[in-house]
């Protein structure tokens, strides 16, 4: 990439959009990433009907919120991107693995990177829709 390719402009609505697109996933994991950290009984048998051992709730609390805050931060976008799409690749192998649906995860995944496709013209540039 060139010194021009990163000032390439993005367009007002595009940034907005990608903002607000961040929003959603962003609060969702934040709050799922704090009640791994509060824990309670429903978290018990959330982990139970998983297959999870309740320990590993708040390991998986903290990984998820760092992730997400590296996410909203417009520097550390794509790590945090690149941390929750593992994150939730692991969420979706565990659905998968009990037998239940996983589309949430995957369409989160899908919004983060969008999200950060309309705000960032290097990923524009990285990973070109057209030729």
């Amino acid at each position: 990439m060139t010194d021009a390719t990163l000032n390439l402009p993005v367009s007002a609505a595009a940034r907005w959009t990608g903002r607000v697109l961040a929003v959603l996933p962003a609060l969702l994991l934040l709050f799922s990433g704090t009640a791994k950290l509060v824990g309670g009984p429903s978290l018990k048998e959330g982990f139970d009907h998983l297959g999870w051992p309740t320990s590993a709730a708040i390991p998986l609390g903290i990984v998820e919120i760092v992730s997400t805050l590296l996410f909203l931060i417009p520097r550390t976008s794509v790590l945090g991107a690149v941390l929750l799409t593992g994150y939730m690749g692991g969420a979706i192998a565990t659905h998968v693995r009990i037998g239940e649906g996983f589309m949430l995860q995957a369409a989160f995944g899908v919004v983060l990177w969008l999200s950060i496709y309309l705000r960032d013209p290097k990923l524009r540039v990285l990973l070109p829709l057209t030729r």
